[in-house]
């Protein structure tokens, strides 16, 4: 059966879509649920420094277990409701109980998964390549939808991000030993340095750590090759956007923007094009 699924590109993309879908499902999960518990943790850790009783009786749903309420009625999610995409396509985009109205977020991510996931295994192949870059990409969602809500890229998601990249490079999948822990050290080190030179010059902090270690991961996990290429993608297209979204009166000029999403998608997109666009530019510039 599986030999099957690996010779028939309908099947073995059709399944990685509905993978993916599910994989999506997850990550909304994650997305909503890591902060708050977070949080709560951290307001715990205090709490017994200052050896006050902790709440842990108030502490918010796990990620694996808790089921699913609608946030306006408190209705319990039924299995039949939580089918990726086809639910909220059944449901009218409506809670089954009280009709308000679902997030488009939930089935928009659910469809950027299983899309980049197949885009992914088309790129790598039904690989152990392919899979360690599909596990990348479900964290990045992961990193992007938290960052855009909190402002955070939680150390217990980048840190190990980076370790994984420095033991899938232990086998050489995306580049060698050496040049991966190089990409960690100068991926965390060249923010750093950006991030200290501009509150220097303006007093203000430009970003946060949280957005060191991201790229440290990602250098990691593709080498200090690569970095240039992912801080050139992600500031160009992260200055656009924050000048659209002042132009348009969603973004004030003092509110700071979460640059880790940027990050993650300079990053993707190196993982899988960034060979090619690095040639083209050593190609068109004439150093190639």
């Amino acid at each position: 059966m599986l030999d099957l699924v690996l010779t028939s590109p309908p099947l073995l993309f059709g399944g990685v879509f509905v993978l993916g879908a599910l994989i999506g499902s997850f990550l909304n999960v994650v997305i909503l649920r890591l902060p708050p518990l977070l949080e709560h943790d951290w307001h715990c850790q205090c709490k017994e420094l200052l050896a006050l009783p902790a709440d842990m009786d108030k502490r918010p749903p796990g990620i694996v277990f808790g089921r699913s309420n609608c946030p306006h009625c408190g209705h319990g999610i039924k299995a039949h409701e939580n089918i990726p995409l086809l639910s909220f396509l059944f449901l009218r985009g409506r809670c089954s109980a009280c009709k308000a109205t679902i997030s488009w977020r939930y089935p928009a991510i659910e469809l950027v998964t299983a899309v980049l996931f197949v885009v992914t295994l088309w790129h790598f192949g039904p690989t152990t390549q392919g899979l360690a870059a599909l596990f990348l990409t479900a964290i990045l969602i992961a990193l992007t939808g938290i960052d855009a809500d909190t402002q955070l890229l939680p150390d217990n998601m980048t840190l190990p991000l980076v370790w994984a990249g420095i033991l899938v490079n232990y086998f050489s999948l995306y580049t060698d030993l050496a040049s991966s822990v190089m990409g960690a050290i100068f991926g965390y080190l060249i923010l750093w340095s950006i991030y200290h030179l501009f509150r220097l010059l303006t007093g203000k902090e430009g970003m946060g750590y949280g957005d060191f270690k991201l790229l440290s991961a990602l250098g990691a996990w593709m080498g200090w090759q690569f970095l240039p290429l992912m801080i050139l993608m992600s500031s160009v297209v992260g200055a656009v956007f924050g000048l659209i979204l002042m132009g348009t009166g969603h973004l004030q000029r003092d509110k700071p923007m979460p640059f880790g999403p940027f990050i993650a998608a300079a990053g993707w997109i190196t993982l899988i094009w960034g060979e090619k666009i690095m040639q083209y530019y050593t190609q068109s510039s004439g150093f190639g």
